[in-house]
């Protein structure tokens, strides 16, 4: 009894982390795009079959259990019946649900390689130790940790790496697409209903892979457009006083060498361009929300927030810190 009843609670508590890891968002099992909802398909095909197979397999048992009864001890004699369900159920059946799921993954795989003709739009996807730069080459700006689509619209995104190999993934989009250095990959992107979905670099890269994480941000082709827009320009130079002694700040410190802000003399290249950074949804790709104290924290001391980033802390006083805040505000 003991021995069953640890059975039961083992297989009860891992099935709780199966459930546990289909739950919530992002879940290949939510798909918001074609492509996404045929990966799901092609998982729900295996479950059925893998729970088909388990099942029968336990009926079985239960069915040999039950005629040879608890207390049998007779070696049983082999009459040869055995041989046709070995052959037919241990290597028959076995090798018809492969070779199904076989050429059912080689379909999956093949749909989701399809190019799309009426793609209107690319984007250029880097990653770096531990963010995500992002690029939109005909527009002219690069913004980090978003990417905005325009919802019901093919995308291209051409993915490579500065450093190591990370891989691009969005569960509720598409498939996994590995970022690899000197090679671009393309992938195809289209969410069918706006929102904003979580992606995750999903390749071992490094002390913070956790925390590489980004959004892409499906909006009506209207808001896309204005949001486009809007990331074009140059933000204008600042007219209150203390946003105007914060771009001094700025400009007066290290940060110029590291970052860029379109329309001053910084041209930094090592990380994000902050031309918008107000208008973005977090700070340190997904690691804490963009309001004035996350990003003070991250100016201040970054190796707490994100251990082993390349961001150094900034050493400034309070009233220049603040001076500094009420100026990156103004960069919406």
């Amino acid at each position: 009894m003991r021995r069953r009843t640890l059975l039961l609670v083992g297989g009860c508590v891992a099935a709780g982390f199966v459930l546990q890891a289909c739950a919530g968002s992002p879940s290949t099992l939510d798909p918001h795009a074609d492509q996404a909802s045929t990966i799901a398909r092609l998982w729900w095909t295996m479950l059925v079959l893998g729970g088909i197979v388990f099942l029968a397999v336990v009926v079985y048992l239960v069915v040999a259990l039950l005629r040879r009864g608890p207390r049998d001890t007779t070696p049983l004699l082999d009459d040869g019946g055995g041989t046709g369900v070995v052959i037919g159920a241990g290597i028959v059946v076995p090798a018809i649900i492969l070779v199904a799921l076989f050429f059912l993954t080689l379909g999956t795989i093949s749909a989701l390689s399809a190019d799309d003709a009426h793609q209107t739009l690319a984007i250029q996807v880097i990653g770096h130790q531990w963010w995500w730069q992002v690029k939109y080459p005909s527009q002219g700006f690069a913004t980090a940790n978003e990417i905005h689509i325009p919802v019901g619209q093919p995308v291209e995104l051409r993915l490579t790496t500065d450093d190591v190999i990370h891989s691009f993934w969005v569960p509720q989009l598409q498939r996994k697409m590995d970022l690899i250095p000197g090679q671009v990959n393309l992938l195809t992107v289209e969410a069918d209903k706006v929102g904003v979905y979580r992606g995750q670099c999903a390749e071992y890269c490094g002390l913070q892979h956790a925390n590489m994480a980004f959004q892409v941000i499906a909006q009506p082709a209207a808001s896309f457009q204005t949001w486009m827009a809007g990331q074009e320009t140059v933000p204008p130079q600042p007219e209150d006083d203390l946003a105007q002694q914060g771009q001094q700040v700025f400009l007066g410190s290290a940060c110029v060498y590291c970052h860029t802000i379109r329309g001053t003399n910084a041209s930094g290249t090592i990380g994000p361009d902050l031309t918008h950074v107000a208008s973005r949804n977090t700070l340190a790709a997904g690691t804490i929300p963009n309001t004035p104290g996350g990003l003070a924290g991250w100016i201040v001391d970054p190796q707490k927030i994100k251990p082993g980033n390349k961001m150094p802390p900034t050493q400034l006083s309070q009233p220049q810190l603040h001076e500094l805040l009420v100026y990156l505000e103004t960069l919406t």
